[in-house]
């Protein structure tokens, strides 16, 4: 699959991730769904994706064990084929955050699902500016295929270390 992540994000999707990180989880999906009608192409994966998280976690916040786990393995089926970033989102943090809370809904199991931490919910991480600036010498960085280098001083990082920018 060869998803266009380097394009803009649908307004309707910014909307949903912006509900999404507000916690209302029903209105994010609305609104990505929105997104995901109008666009074309497989950048429709990414709002598919965090359009299934925020209806797992609608689930668990209304007691609904089995549709959890349900929606969660979909969710994870448009997202483990994307890259760590696309379109600035953090998909990777989004895929790890989504298995720890399901991690957790496991552990507690069918039974305590009342007991579920809603803390244990993280934002989707997003940003439009895809520009870095070296922590050690303060020079403009370029990236190329997920690789983030310094002209000037040689300091390099990936996406997995896109938090230290991010968060």
């Amino acid at each position: 699959m060869m998803v266009d992540c380097d394009g803009k994000l649908h307004p309707q999707a910014l909307e949903g991730i912006h509900l999404f990180n507000a916690g209302d989880f029903f209105e994010a999906h609305e609104a990505l769904e929105t997104a995901w009608r109008d666009e074309k192409g497989d950048i429709r994966n990414l709002y598919q994706g965090i359009l299934q998280v925020a209806v797992c976690f609608l689930h668990i916040t209304r007691g609904n064990y089995d549709g959890a786990v349900k929606v969660y393995g979909r969710s994870m089926r448009w997202l483990n084929d994307l890259p760590d970033v696309c379109r600035g989102v953090r998909v990777a943090k989004l895929r790890n955050d989504a298995d720890a809370v399901m991690n957790e809904l496991k552990k507690l199991g069918r039974e305590r699902i009342n007991e579920f931490d809603p803390s244990l919910f993280k934002p989707v991480v997003w940003s439009e500016k895809r520009e870095w600036i070296c922590d050690r010498c303060g020079t403009r960085m370029h990236e190329k295929n997920c690789k983030v280098t310094c002209p000037n001083c040689g300091n390099r990082f990936d996406c997995s270390d896109l938090n230290i920018y991010f968060d």
